[in-house]
């Protein structure tokens, strides 16, 4: 039996940055993996391998579509599906391998095994008990999926079974419009197969700016992605080479069919709780299964706290770490935050979209008075010399203040760009803090400091 200040059980982002975090701060801690890897899902299933993907088709776009433009001629690039299955892999193990080593430097106890509470302070890995004045909960989330749906991962798949598919499918029919759908069926769509997304909502996206979601959903189309919206997905039948999924039309009722090599079950994700012990030990649980906590991350149960996506809040990584950040900060005596209200998303399709902050759809249901101020890429000298004129920055300002309430992108490098705002924001920013502020010519955040010039007097090059 070993004894330590703070057993953080999961490796995943929220897990790992919190177990560091405690060990930076003098606190003896050590953290529970029963998947055999550090990193979650993000690391090993999610994130990290799909950006993989997504550059590698990316770049097989550019050399098929633009590379001519530029004067570089030859034969495109063949796809090499096996390789670029070795390339994702090779990312995800040294990513791993790293966290590892920082777990070794930091001097944080890696216990490999499926960890389960067996009382306050007290948690068993895979038999083994092991004793610590906290525990820190950080099993993050699983796929869910629809009634009436069985998912095998290799006809029927989740993000997991999509990442690693032994061949590129002809034909795929995702199942759910938001980030997990339009990412991973990009990556297919430009390695060559027919996707066709199905929404239940009459939009793609859901919860992001409206003129945002649609500017995507247009160029998506543009690209060759098929959208069925308004339809919910009756049944999925599946054989060993092919699926048919049913469904119906909200409005008019009418069914159809589809057929499709593969499906993605793209319909979000939710809490993994299984074998933790948690409620056996009384602890509680909210009515979407996530587990309850207070303003400092701590569950009914004293010395027993909870971050990530197994709490309430956005299931994103970054979201997490800073979770994980804030406990350790807690445990040690002193003051963690979060700011809830400026966590960034980021979809990482082409063209990428980035938001932070409130839409103009909430804006506007929630009565507030505010500015838009917009400039397009095309009026970006670096975006249209890297062929990414498309789409647009928006930035939304109190109508009286100037002070930055959201700011939405669509075009390139949207993900790096809209770090920028969320700094702003952070401080309390105007519009006018940033169209002050001297960018660098020529870059793509220009854009963003005409969509600042755009709150007040104007924009210059628009």
């Amino acid at each position: 039996m070993a004894s330590y200040d703070v057993i953080i059980i999961g490796g995943g982002p929220g897990g790992y940055v919190c177990a560091i975090r405690c060990a930076q701060l003098g606190l003896k801690t050590a953290c529970i993996e029963g998947r055999g890897a550090l990193g979650g899902t993000c690391l090993n299933v999610g994130c990290i391998p799909s950006k993989a993907l997504l550059h590698a088709s990316h770049m097989l776009h550019e050399a098929e579509h633009n590379f001519t433009k530029m004067g570089l001629k030859g034969k495109s690039p063949s796809v090499d599906f096996k390789q670029m299955q070795e390339y994702k892999d090779g990312v995800v193990g040294q990513n791993t391998a790293g966290i590892e080593f920082l777990f070794k430097k930091n001097k944080v106890d890696y216990l490999r095994g499926w960890g389960k509470i067996t009382a306050p302070g007290q948690v068993s890995v895979d038999g083994e008990v092991h004793t610590a004045k906290n525990i820190v909960i950080a099993t993050g989330s699983e796929p869910s999926s629809l009634p009436g749906i069985e998912v095998d991962e290799k006809v029927v798949v989740t993000s997991t079974g999509a990442l690693s598919l032994p061949k590129v499918p002809k034909r795929m029919a995702v199942i759910g419009a938001g980030v997990i759908g339009l990412e991973l069926g990009s990556v297919y769509q430009r390695l060559g197969t027919e996707v066709t997304v199905i929404e239940f909502l009459d939009h793609i996206t859901p919860g992001m700016d409206s003129e945002i979601a649609k500017t995507l959903a247009r160029s998506l189309k543009k690209q060759g992605m098929k959208f069925v919206l308004g339809a919910a997905v009756q049944k999925v039948e599946a054989t060993k080479t092919k699926a048919k999924l049913t469904y119906e039309g909200r409005k008019k009722g009418n069914v159809e069919t589809l057929e499709a090599d593969v499906v993605l079950v793209a319909t979000g994700r939710k809490p993994f709780t299984d074998g933790l012990g948690f409620t056996d030990i009384g602890g509680q649980m909210t009515e979407r299964g996530q587990i309850a906590t207070d303003a400092n991350w701590q569950t009914n149960i004293p010395g027993i706290y909870a971050i990530g996506d197994v709490i309430t809040g956005p299931m994103l990584a970054h979201k997490a770490e800073d979770e994980g950040m804030a406990v350790a900060e807690v445990l040690k005596g002193r003051h963690g935050h979060v700011n809830y209200g400026i966590i960034p998303g980021v979809i990482y399709t082409a063209p990428e979209v980035a938001s932070v902050g409130k839409t103009e759809d909430q804006l506007k249901a929630e009565g507030i008075a505010y500015k838009a101020g917009k400039f397009p890429f095309m009026g970006n000298a670096r975006a249209k010399a890297m062929f990414m004129g498309e789409g647009f920055v928006k930035m939304l300002v109190d109508k009286e203040t100037d002070r930055i309430l959201g700011c939405h992108i669509i075009g390139p490098s949207a993900g790096e760009l809209i770090h920028e705002v969320c700094v702003a924001m952070e401080f309390g920013a105007s519009a006018q803090d940033i169209a002050l502020t001297c960018h660098a010519h020529p870059t793509c955040s220009e854009a963003v400091r005409e969509a600042a010039l755009a709150c007040g007097d104007g924009a210059i090059h628009a």
